[in-house]
């Protein structure tokens, strides 16, 4: 091997390192996330099929209006990531006081949605067995979402300073919170009333409150933050600076409600085939969901490092610009994903009884669910390889033609592909349920991992002769 061979090797696996410790406490910190669903799911289950059932159609609406406010959110990492790599660390306060000012503004608009959210199920043609519950899930967890859009403003900016630990910390934080509280709520014990599946949407907002209350009080007390001043003063809204968030951060957020919105009317129209799909569907869900905060902790790492290395390259000269520092980045995120979705798939595989067993003991449910979780092993790989992608596309900056790209793989091929064969097309094609609809989601996924990696290799050949479109100042 020559020396520059030798040189590369070395700053990959530097950058593999890097990146796998930055990674880990994102992933961590998801996965507290997805044992929070993990959490809601077992107490519903073992309070009854119908809570179970209830609280997956209560969290698929949920989530459906959060997609795109947690996706505008996100421009906030890579921004801040291009500001330090690029030695602008004055910039970052003013930007992430801005942010506070966006994060309240979305929580208003979605807690408004979440008090309309109950309507669309008649639309949607739930089973009306399971809306009350449904709905009373909704009308509690819909008090914390304030607290929740400001708790990701705070993470956003600790993530894009690459100190990941707050994450992991107050993510297990809120499992303290919601278990104990939700199984009180849920099953009315000390004295309390019964509330099924509206003790675990209260019990879900008094978790979002603390959350948000504890990262607040961390920032401003932790010496890591002491030279930002990142509290030290207020300013107005700043019409330029929000604007320049909202042109990256919203196609950012309409490309996660593109792969979100499929999951979500997925479980929705699930919904339709009764509590017993729905339940299974639920599981399996939550399982794939718990599976998946690993590739999305690398993909937020992938594109903290990749922001940093692109402010870096924006400090050079322009006849010296080097873009490899960018692609060695995305490539470390690459194998680290091999590695997390092989482990996975296999989990899925071999123990898929055992796990199912731990959500229900409905035998109908049980067998269904442990079906389904041969078809999420299956788009373990292409999930993974989307969205890391997506991250190393957003440390680009480059987020409006990946979201026409996300909305053709996930709405032009994946959700018609799985309506058809989970329903059937007029007698002509087999109605296969639940499993239909999961084959349209791997169609989805394999479709947008092709695209976004395409795209992404081609992104990142171009060397940018000024800080891309949607780069931001302070402003204020």
């Amino acid at each position: 091997m020559s020396s520059s061979q030798t040189h590369v090797a070395r700053g990959f696996g530097a950058e593999l390192r890097t990146s796998a410790l930055l990674a880990l406490p994102l992933s961590l910190g998801h996965l507290s996330s997805g044992l929070i669903g993990f959490v809601d799911s077992a107490i519903a289950g073992h309070h009854g099929t119908r809570t179970l059932a209830a609280v997956s159609i209560g969290t698929a609406l949920f989530w459906l209006p959060m997609m795109i406010p947690m996706g505008t959110l996100m421009s906030l990492p890579p921004s801040v990531s291009q500001m330090d790599g690029g030695g602008r660390r004055g910039e970052i306060a003013p930007l992430f006081r801005q942010a506070l000012w966006l994060a309240v503004a979305l929580g208003i608009v979605l807690f408004a949605l979440l008090s309309l959210a109950p309507m669309a199920m008649a639309a949607f043609g739930i089973a009306e067995d399971i809306r009350p519950g449904a709905s009373a899930f909704l009308h509690g967890i819909r008090w914390g979402i304030p607290a929740f859009t400001l708790y990701l403003c705070m993470r956003y900016l600790s993530d894009g300073l690459h100190w990941s630990l707050p994450t992991m910390v107050f993510g297990f934080g809120g499992l303290l919170v919601l278990l104990p509280f939700g199984y009180v709520l849920t099953f009315g014990k000390f004295g309390f009333p019964e509330l099924g599946a509206g003790g675990l949407g209260v019990a879900s907002a008094l978790m979002m409150w603390g959350q948000a209350l504890g990262f607040a009080l961390y920032l401003s007390k932790s010496k890591r933050f002491a030279d930002l001043g990142l509290f030290a003063r207020f300013e107005r809204p700043h019409a330029p600076t929000l604007k320049q968030l909202l042109a990256t951060g919203l196609p950012i957020g309409v490309t996660v409600a593109m792969e979100g919105s499929l999951f979500i009317v997925t479980a929705l129209l699930i919904g339709r085939l009764g509590p017993v799909s729905s339940a299974a569907h639920q599981i399996a869900i939550n399982v794939a969901s718990l599976a998946f905060m690993i590739p999305l902790g690398l993909a937020e790492a992938t594109t903290v490092r990749v922001g940093h290395a692109l402010g870096r390259v924006l400090r050079q000269a322009q006849d010296e610009r080097d873009m490899s520092g960018v692609r060695r980045a995305a490539f470390a995120g690459y194998a680290l994903l091999l590695l997390t979705q092989t482990v996975s798939a296999t989990i899925m595989v071999g123990g898929r009884h055992a796990i199912v067993g731990l959500y229900s003991g409905d035998a109908a449910v049980a067998a269904l669910a442990a079906s389904l979780l041969l078809y999420a092993a299956a788009f373990q790989f292409p999930d993974g390889v989307q969205v890391v992608s997506a991250g190393s596309l957003r440390g680009l900056k480059d987020t409006r033609v990946p979201m026409l790209l996300a909305a053709l793989a996930y709405w032009g091929i994946g959700m018609p592909v799985g309506a058809t064969l989970g329903f059937g097309l007029g007698g002509l094609t087999p109605v296969l349920g639940p499993r239909g609809m999961w084959i349209g989601l791997i169609a989805g996924l394999s479709v947008a991992a092709v695209l976004l990696c395409t795209r992404f290799l081609r992104s990142s050949r171009r060397i940018p002769m000024s800080p891309p479109e949607g780069t931001l100042t302070s402003g204020a």
